[in-house]
C-alpha cells in the first residue's frame, strides 16, 4: 500500500517542487520514497512505500521491468498476483506484486488488466513509445485523481499532492455543490475542482506523453453488467456452499503479509465474518480492533466482545470519547481533500489509529452491506414501487408531515420525490437524512442542477435489485472506501476488503434477490455462512451503523461549528444558499426536530471548506 504521483510537461518540471508534492503522501508511504525523471525531465514519476510484501529495498519503486523498457508505481495489493505469474510463466526478482504486473504488461499489455484481483491504482510508463498506462481497480478501492490542462497532467493517489503546484488551475466546480448537498459526497468523474477528475473505476487510459493536449479516453476493462448478466444460481444450499469457499480463499489470499496483520471487528455481521474465518485460517491469535462510544445508544462495542471472546482473538477495545473526536474535529477537512459530509470518518480514523500500534494491515467487513441488501434503503426501494405508496405517495407525505413525531416526518420525506428517474438517490439521501432535490430546490440560490448522472436513463428497472447497484456504484465507491481508504492511510495503515474480491462480487450477481432478502431478513444468506461460524443468538438485534453521536454533539460542544458557520455573514458571502432556509433549518434542528441532524452538518462542511480553501 503506497502513494504515487505523476507529472507530465510541455515544459521542463520543477524537480524540488516534484519532490514537495511526494511529501504531501509521505503518511501513504512511510517506508521508502524514490523519483524518476526522464532524459528531457518532461515526465516525472514519484512513490511512498508502505512496505507490505517483500520488505527488501529490491521492491522499492519507481520498478523497472526486467527489459528495463517499462517503469511503473504502483499502489495497492494483487491478490491473484501468483497465479498471473505461474500462468504467464514471467521470471521475477522478488517475491512482490508490483513486479508481477510490470511484467505482465510487458509481456501481454493491457490485456492482463481484466486478470487482476486486488485494489489497485498504477501507472506504467513505456520508455519506448512515451506512453503512460493508468488503470485503476474495480470498485475504486484505491483512489486516483488526474489534473489536465493545454500544458500539464499530472496524477496521484490524493488532491493534496496536486495541489502543492500552485501554477495549476484549482477553480472551484460549483456545479457539485447541489449533489454534495443531496448525497454528502462528490461522485465521480468529478471532484470539487473543475480541472481534476477522479479516475474512473475499472478504467485504463494510454496517454501520450509528446501529445498530452489531447484529451484523454478512458477505456473500460470491465463492467458490472457482465456479472449481473451470469447465470443464476438457484439452489440455496449450493449457493451458501459456495460463498462459504469464495470467502474463505479471499480472506487466506488476503491474509498474506510479510507484516502484522489484523481485522476491524464492529459486532456486526460482515466484520464477525471476516473475522471468524480469518481466525480459522490463522493458527496464532489473530489481533481485533473494535471503537465503543461513552454513549449507549452507538456503543456496539459489547457485541464485538461476544463475538471476539466466542473466536478467542486478541482483542483491543477502544472507548470513544467526545473530546477524542474533538481533537480530530479539523482531519475531516485535511484529510478528505473535498467536501466529505460522513461522519463516521471520526471512528473510522480512530480505529486505524488504534489499530496501527499493533498491525500494519487490518482486514475490514466493507462490501457486505452492498452485494447482500443489507441497507434500509434496499427494503424501501421495494416498497415505494408497490401500486399504494406510488399512488398515494403525495397524500401520505402531506400526512406526516402534519405530525409532531420526527421519525414520522424523516419517513414521509421518503415518499416526497418529483422525478421518479431520480429515486434511487432520492432513497438514499433521505435514508442519510440529507436534501431532497425539492428541498434544494428552495434552499440553492441558483437551483440549477442536474442529477442525471448518477441516475441514468438507461436504467429503468425500478426493483429492489437496482438499490444496490446505485450503492456498489456510487456510494460504495465515492463514500464508504473513500472514507476507509483516507483514515487508515492517515496512519499507514493498509486495509484490505475481502468481501469485495472479484468472484464474490461476480457471485453475488449469479443468486437470487430471494437469498439476500428472505421473510424481511436482510443479508440473508451471508448470515446463514456466518451462523456456521459465530452463535445466531449474538446478531438478534435491529442493525447499528458505524456512526458517532451527531445529534447530541451538535447541540452541545459542537455547536461552535453551526455559530462559526452557518452564520448570516459566512452564509452570504458563498451565497450558495439561502441564509432565511439555513435559519430556519437550524431554528427547527435545535428545538427537537432531530432528523435534521445531517443536513445541518453537510451545510456546515462545505460552508467549512470553503472557508479554509479560499
Amino acid at each position: 500500500m503506497c502513494g504515487i504521483l505523476g507529472y507530465i510537461s510541455k515544459k521542463s518540471i520543477d524537480k524540488q517542487n516534484f519532490q514537495e508534492a511526494n511529501i504531501a503522501i509521505q503518511h501513504r508511504g512511510p517506508d521508502a520514497e524514490g523519483f524518476f525523471y526522464n532524459a528531457e525531465n518532461t515526465v516525472a514519476l514519484a512513490h511512498r512505500r508502505l512496505s507490505i510484501l517483500d520488505l527488501s529495498a529490491a521492491a522499492n519503486q519507481p520498478f523497472t521491468s526486467n527489459c528495463g523498457r517499462y517503469i511503473i508505481i504502483y499502489n495497492g495489493e494483487l491478490y491473484n498476483f501468483q497465479d498471473i505469474k505461474n500462468k504467464l510463466q514471467l521470471e521475477t526478482k522478488t517475491t512482490s506484486d508490483t513486479e508481477v504486473i510490470v511484467e505482465a504488461f510487458a509481456k501481454i499489455g493491457t490485456k492482463v488488466f481484466h486478470q487482476l484481483n486486488g485494489m489497485f491504482a498504477f501507472a506504467i510508463y513505456d520508455q519506448q513509445q512515451n506512453k503512460i498506462f493508468l488503470c485503476r481497480d474495480r470498485l475504486g478501492i484505491k483512489p486516483l485523481f488526474i489534473y489536465q490542462d493545454a500544458t500539464n497532467i499530472v496524477f496521484a493517489s490524493e488532491l493534496k499532492a496536486i495541489k502543492k503546484f500552485s501554477s495549476l488551475d484549482f477553480s472551484i466546480n460549483k456545479q457539485v455543490i447541489p449533489a454534495f448537498l443531496h448525497l454528502g459526497f462528490i461522485t465521480q468523474p468529478n471532484t470539487i475542482y473543475q480541472k481534476i477528475q477522479k479516475f474512473p473505476t475499472a478504467h485504463f487510459a494510454e496517454i501520450d506523453t509528446k501529445n498530452i493536449q489531447n484529451k484523454i479516453e478512458f477505456i473500460p476493462y470491465w463492467n458490472l453488467s457482465e456479472s449481473i448478466n451470469q447465470v443464476q444460481i438457484t439452489d440455496f444450499d449450493e449457493a451458501k456452499r459456495q460463498l462459504n469457499a469464495l470467502l474463505i480463499e479471499s480472506v487466506e489470499k488476503q491474509l498474506i503479509s510479510d507484516v502484522p496483520i489484523g481485522t476491524f471487528l464492529s459486532g456486526g455481521i460482515d466484520s464477525s465474518l471476516v473475522t471468524a474465518i480469518a481466525s480459522k485460517i490463522k493458527k496464532d491469535k489473530i489481533n481485533t480492533f473494535s471503537i465503543g462510544f461513552d454513549y449507549n445508544k452507538f456503543d456496539e462495542s459489547q457485541y464485538a466482545k461476544q463475538v471476539s471472546e466466542h473466536l478467542q482473538t486478541n482483542h483491543h477495545p477502544f472507548l470513544v470519547k467526545e473530546k477524542d473526536v474533538l481533537e480530530q474535529l479539523h482531519a475531516i477537512i485535511d484529510v478528505y481533500d473535498e467536501p466529505y459530509a460522513d461522519s463516521s470518518a471520526f471512528p473510522s480514523m480512530l480505529v486505524s489509529k488504534l489499530a496501527k500500534q499493533h498491525v500494519s494491515v487490518a482486514l475490514s467487513g466493507d462490501g457486505g452491506d452492498e452485494l447482500f441488501y443489507g441497507y434500509g434503503a434496499h427494503i424501501w426501494s421495494e416498497r415505494l414501487n408497490k401500486f399504494y405508496f406510488s399512488t398515494f405517495r403525495k397524500l401520505i407525505y402531506a400526512t406526516t408531515q402534519r405530525s409532531d413525531d420526527g421519525r414520522i416526518k424523516r419517513a414521509g420525506t421518503l415518499f416526497n420525490y418529483s422525478n421518479k428517474q431520480h429515486i434511487r438517490s432520492h432513497i438514499f439521501s433521505q435514508e442519510q437524512y440529507l436534501f431532497s432535490e425539492n428541498e434544494l430546490n428552495d434552499l440553492l440560490v441558483q437551483p440549477d442542477f442536474k442529477f442525471d448522472a448518477f441516475n441514468p436513463k438507461e436504467d429503468k428497472k425500478w426493483s429492489k435489485d437496482q438499490q444496490p447497484i446505485w450503492d456498489i456504484n456510487h456510494y460504495l465507491k465515492d463514500d464508504l472506501l473513500v472514507k476507509m481508504d483516507r483514515a487508515s492511510m492517515q496512519y499507514s495503515l493498509e486495509v484490505r476488503v475481502p468481501i469485495l474480491d472479484n468472484s464474490i462480487v461476480d457471485f453475488s450477481f449469479r443468486i437470487p434477490s430471494s437469498f439476500k432478502i428472505k421473510d424481511k431478513t436482510q443479508k440473508y444468506i451471508l448470515k446463514e455462512v456466518l451462523y456456521d461460524y459465530v452463535p445466531k443468538q449474538i446478531f438478534e438485534r435491529p442493525k447499528q451503523g458505524f456512526a458517532i453521536p451527531l445529534i447530541r454533539w451538535l447541540k452541545k460542544d459542537w455547536n461552535f461549528l453551526i455559530e462559526k458557520y452557518l452564520n448570516k455573514a459566512v452564509v452570504e458571502q458563498y451565497n450558495l444558499v439561502h441564509y432565511t432556509k439555513v435559519a430556519d433549518l437550524k431554528n427547527r434542528f435545535l428545538k427537537n426536530e432531530d432528523y435534521l441532524y445531517n443536513r445541518i452538518w453537510v451545510l456546515i462542511l462545505i460552508h467549512w471548506w470553503l472557508e479554509e480553501n479560499k
